[in-house]
């Protein structure tokens, strides 16, 4: 084993281009006593690619024995292995293997580091053109209809930007049922086969994409929707409008300085203030 302490490291792959992985993730193929892979025969043509060496032990780690192999693994770790986490394409954890791993190591003191690597959910974000500062990420939708219908119903008032992953099959159903959900016009971007040859970012209304999406679409795709526009205020009846302004006048306020503090406490143009005061004024 590489040292009498464990360490998990988890490493992002490239979701495209091979010249983007990360400069660190030869050196750790090379010194892992152990590499967990999604896929064995893709990380030995990443390896190949790399011309990275693999000394270490190589097992498969996937959806379907994650939780069968994670013990395994722990075991592992506390017996001072280096074990290296590497999934298909970004980081693991991220809709991909690793979080069960990652929470078990923790649990029993083992120490977790990464290798930043390529992340399709923040490429996509960047390349959107929508907001970026606020954002939460969802995953797959639902693949029943009428799970993912009550899924995205319940993020239709979120107002962070949305970012989806979804297989290009059900990518018109998904985007359709965005579209009922979240609105026809609320704006999007569907960016599919990022960092590849045939890289694409389809912008638009969710109506549109959807229609564009049914003419059939391939490759890895990624789907980021536009946050819920901020609701519009209520509007404040004149009459109350007016009360608050006289309200103000009596207890020794003047009127200019009434209808300023009016306005800057409910939020009304100040014109607007001085309107209702004029033509709802309480009588004597």
């Amino acid at each position: 084993m590489s040292g009498t302490e464990g360490l998990l490291v988890l490493a992002g792959t490239p979701i495209g281009a091979l010249a983007d992985a990360p400069p660190r993730l030869a050196a750790e193929l090379a010194a892992a006593d152990i590499v967990a892979a999604e896929d064995t025969r893709r990380l030995r043509r990443l390896a190949a690619s790399l011309g990275a060496p693999v000394p270490g032990q190589v097992v498969s780690y996937f959806a379907g024995n994650e939780a069968q192999r994670t013990p395994e693994l722990v075991a592992a770790l506390r017996s001072g292995a280096r074990v290296l986490l590497v999934t298909d394409a970004g980081m693991p954890s991220v809709s991909d293997p690793g979080y069960l791993l990652v929470s078990a190591a923790a649990a029993t003191g083992v120490r977790v580091t990464a290798v930043p690597g390529p992340s399709a959910v923040l490429t996509a974000l960047a390349l959107s053109g929508l907001p970026a500062d606020r954002f939460c990420f969802e995953g797959f939708p639902p693949r029943r209809p009428g799970e993912r219908s009550r899924a995205l119903a319940a993020l239709a008032a979120e107002p962070r930007t949305l970012v989806f992953f979804e297989a290009p099959h059900r990518l018109a159903a998904s985007l359709g049922a965005m579209a009922e959900a979240f609105g026809a016009d609320r704006p999007a971007a569907v960016c599919r086969e990022l960092t590849k040859t045939y890289e694409e970012v389809r912008r638009g209304p969710l109506g549109e994409l959807a229609d564009w999406a049914a003419e059939g679409v391939r490759g890895e795709v990624t789907v980021v929707v536009a946050g819920a526009p901020a609701a519009a205020p209520a509007a404040v009846p004149p009459e109350r409008l007016a009360a608050l302004v006289a309200a103000r006048q009596a207890s020794g306020e003047g009127r200019r300085e009434a209808i300023s503090a009016v306005a800057v406490e409910l939020g009304v143009p100040k014109r607007e203030v001085y309107a209702a005061a004029v033509e709802h004024r309480p009588p004597p």
